[in-house]
């Protein structure tokens, strides 16, 4: 048998639950991942798809099930340690980026991803040449702008920047919420 890296145990999630609205919007949901596995949610718009992310990275607590990540129960853990094995691409290439700070800056915040962080020198110098190298790889200039805030950044390009953020650490577990097309195509190294 093969280990999986992430399980999702019969997980229900209610919404409005204060309000006389209450809306199920996953029920008795299961799911595992094996390690090289990709897979895919599909479903039309308010289907849930991006609920499960939310379960999943803890920005939405379940109602009733488990959420186990080798093995361990991690459904109450916060998504700051979630943060250690798992990184996530929003959809919206504003998401997961910080906009007044620049690419490299970003990039540095996502070298510190699931580390305990402190007021420190940031040692930029050092992983200029790497976070270089890495953004080349997209192909679309971003190895050029290493200097400029994200907020100036075209959308594509800030996509490609979440997308080498996600998977700087290399996490057992990628969140892909609608990828670019472009992302998938160029077989980016993670």
């Amino acid at each position: 048998m093969t280990e999986v890296i992430l399980s999702l145990k019969d997980v229900t999630v209610t919404v409005n639950k204060k309000q006389n609205n209450e809306t199920r919007i996953l029920k008795s949901i299961n799911l595992d991942v094996h390690p090289g596995d990709f897979i895919t949610i599909l479903g039309s718009n308010g289907a849930g798809k991006s609920t499960v992310f939310n379960v999943i990275s803890g920005t939405l607590p379940v109602d009733s099930g488990k959420i186990l990540h080798a093995g361990q129960d991690i459904s109450k853990e916060s998504p700051e340690k979630r943060a250690k094995f798992l990184s996530r691409v929003f959809q919206d290439p504003k998401m997961g980026t910080s906009p007044r700070m620049t690419v490299a800056e970003n990039l540095l915040l996502a070298s510190k991803r699931g580390e305990k962080r402190s007021l420190a020198p940031r040692h930029m110098k050092a992983k200029i040449n790497e976070f270089r190298h890495l953004a080349s790889k997209m192909g679309n200039n971003l190895d050029h702008r290493l200097d400029t805030p994200t907020e100036n950044l075209s959308g594509g390009q800030r996509q490609a920047l979440s997308f080498l953020m996600a998977t700087y650490k290399k996490p057992d577990v990628l969140l892909l919420d609608e990828p670019r097309r472009h992302l998938i195509q160029r077989q980016v190294p993670i």
